[in-house]
């Protein structure tokens, strides 16, 4: 055991639904509401108009070709438009972008009002504003369980170039979502 890792003793443990063969999904989510994640906007048309949905599971798993990886919920009502489309657009928004993301992650709303979104040359819907962005190209969808697994392949971006002072978490103030609750990294969150 690592001395330095600080205990609470007041955690609960959540065992399995009787007679599962796998963690309950009450037990799954609580687990994972401990893990930080990075917040992400997707947006996308497949030809019946824009869709927009914020996402916590973007990441990028390769390089050389350039890789990224996010899931969309079957509940969500972007989904199926995620599903057709040919193309996405993921947006890393900053926290001076919150409402943004507030606004992709609300059902029921108008996600593309005047003013705040514009059709990027190809003709991807994309929120200018947010922090960076990334266009890319879906290259396969994987079923898992009640969600999609997207892998999609940068095409282009905008972003901070490496270095850049807007890069720097100080200035960038990157959007985290970790147990419900949003956050915000900054320069007082390095260790």
């Amino acid at each position: 055991m690592n001395s330095n890792i600080a205990h609470d003793d007041t955690a609960v443990s959540i065992a399995p639904d009787v007679g599962a063969d796998v963690l309950g999904p009450e037990a799954f989510k609580a687990a994972f509401r401990n893990h930080p994640a990075g917040v992400a906007i997707v947006t996308a048309d497949a030809g019946e108009g824009p869709v927009a949905m914020t996402v916590t599971s973007v990441f990028s798993v390769s390089a050389e070709p350039p890789l990224l990886v996010f899931s969309a919920s079957a509940a969500s009502s972007s989904t199926p438009t995620l599903c057709a489309a040919e193309t996405v657009v993921v947006h890393i928004p900053g926290a001076d972008q919150l409402e943004l993301a507030k606004l992709a992650a609300t059902s029921g709303v108008d996600r593309f009002p005047e003013g705040l979104w514009m059709r990027l040359p190809t003709g991807e819907p994309v929120y200018p504003g947010a922090h960076a962005w990334i266009r890319g190209r879906v290259v396969d969808r994987i079923a898992a369980g009640s969600s999609t697994v997207f892998v999609v392949e940068a095409l282009s971006s905008s972003a901070p170039g490496p270095g850049a002072d807007e890069a720097d978490a100080r200035v960038a103030r990157p959007l985290v979502y970790h147990n419900r609750t949003w956050h915000v990294l900054d320069d007082g969150s390095k260790l």
